[in-house]
């Protein structure tokens, strides 16, 4: 009997600190930086596809080689869904050590995403700067 009541109450214990307003709190922020993170994702996706259909700086009516915007636009959306699926791993990672009270911040996917998003900045400029402009003047408005 003794055994028993023991049992229950360490069960108690353990629903209580489940529950506990801190350990929600931190699984809600969990949940709102993966949210975060698929925001980013999804932004990345459809800026790789806004430069490969709408070619920014070229007007429309003009005629237009393949060129390499597509390598560019690729590239967005590849690192856009990379976003999304190492989110989604990361996001269930914390939510264990989140239960288990051993969450360590990880240096790693920042320093990562920084990287990414450097990298496409960087492939942005040198896009946007190496496009001939010679294809702007061969067409006139009359």
């Amino acid at each position: 009997m003794k055994i028993e009541a023991e049992k229950l109450e360490t069960q108690k214990t353990e629903k209580v600190q489940k529950y506990r307003s801190d350990r929600i709190r931190d699984h809600l922020a969990n949940e709102r930086t993966y949210l975060a993170w698929m925001r980013s994702g999804i932004a990345l996706m459809g800026f790789g596809v806004l430069i490969v259909r709408l070619r920014i700086i070229r007007p429309p009516l003009a005629p237009q080689p393949p060129g390499n915007g597509w390598k560019l636009g690729l590239a967005f959306a590849l690192v856009g869904v990379l976003t999304v699926l190492l989110s989604t791993q990361h996001y269930f990672a914390v939510r264990r050590d989140i239960d288990e009270d051993t969450y360590q911040p990880p240096d790693r996917w920042i320093i990562l995403a920084s990287l990414a998003v450097a990298l496409l900045g960087i492939g942005v400029i040198y896009y946007v700067f190496t496009v001939p402009l010679d294809y702007l003047q061969t067409f006139m408005l009359e």
